[in-house]
């Protein structure tokens, strides 16, 4: 879900209130309009034309006293989706960007420095919980275990399998297994999900990544009659929803499965012109 319009505005404006002594009105304009915590670290994005980053950085510390450090963030590049980010300002010399993430109920340790943590997201990720209880569920790109550790925590599921490629993601889901106390639920596995992911086991899967389409025939043929596909893509506007039905479809008849119903639903705007959706399949 977004941010509404006047939570943007009074984020903006209170960081305005803190600088408005330090810099001039044509750099007050420009004040980036919202930004959020990961633990305790803030993160803001870069907004072109600010050049005063060091003094925002400062400003968001004294605004938010239990946070330690401020990153920029310029994005999110590769196949990892990793983020490129800077240190702009602390409250004391950084030995470790390490920092635990509360949401939910849950538990997530991270290094925002070099892992994404979509804020944004957790509507989709509370959408599953309570709904798992007595079911298989596999979790192909669980990441640091976005989806993994709310179903867990709050389900009662039979096991979680959650596959994780990026070794450094691995690492923290491994840890984020432990933090939460859900071990005897799920199994982490480090790799490529086309080859860990098993065939006719699970009630539900999840695929979270935004560029998964290739591996369509992956998720559909891991479910049981009955099961459920999440399957999320990053599609061009006007391609919603044909795009990506039309890809599940294909898959559908490659497995020799077939549909029962699809659901579809606009998560959030990914960027400009281009939507996260998600689209539940069940096959019979």
């Amino acid at each position: 879900m977004g941010i509404s319009k006047s939570r943007v505005f009074m984020k903006k404006k209170l960081l305005a209130q803190q600088l408005e002594n330090c810099i001039g009105s044509d750099e007050l304009a420009l004040l980036p309009r919202s930004w959020y915590l990961i633990g305790d670290a803030i993160i803001v994005r870069w907004k072109s034309g600010v050049t005063v980053w060091k003094l925002i950085g400062e400003a968001l510390l004294t605004i938010y006293p239990r946070a330690r450090y401020v990153l920029l963030d310029y994005g999110i590049y590769g196949n990892f989706r990793e983020p490129k980010r800077e240190l702009i300002a602390s409250r004391c010399a950084i030995t470790s960007f390490e920092t635990i993430h509360r949401e939910n109920g849950c538990l997530f340790k991270i290094n925002p420095m070099r892992i994404m943590f979509s804020a944004g997201n957790l509507h989709e990720r509370q959408l599953l919980n309570g709904i798992c209880d007595d079911e298989v569920v596999i979790d192909m790109f669980a990441g640091i275990g976005y989806f993994t550790v709310p179903i867990a925590v709050h389900s009662k599921p039979k096991k979680i399998l959650a596959i994780e490629l990026n070794a450094q993601s691995y690492q923290y889901l491994k840890q984020n297994i432990k933090l939460n106390r859900i071990e005897p639920r799920v199994v982490a596995l480090h790799g490529d999900c086309s080859k860990l992911t098993p065939t006719n086991v699970a009630d539900r899967v999840i695929m979270g990544y935004l560029s998964s389409e290739k591996y369509l025939l992956s998720g559909i043929t891991a479910l049981t009659s009955g099961g459920t596909l999440h399957y999320h893509e990053a599609v061009p506007e006007v391609l919603y929803p044909q795009r990506p039905i039309k890809r599940i479809k294909r898959a559908a008849l490659e497995s020799g499965c077939e549909i029962k119903s699809i659901g579809c639903r606009r998560v959030k705007k990914y960027s400009p012109g281009v939507l996260h959706s998600c689209f539940d399949v069940t096959i019979r």
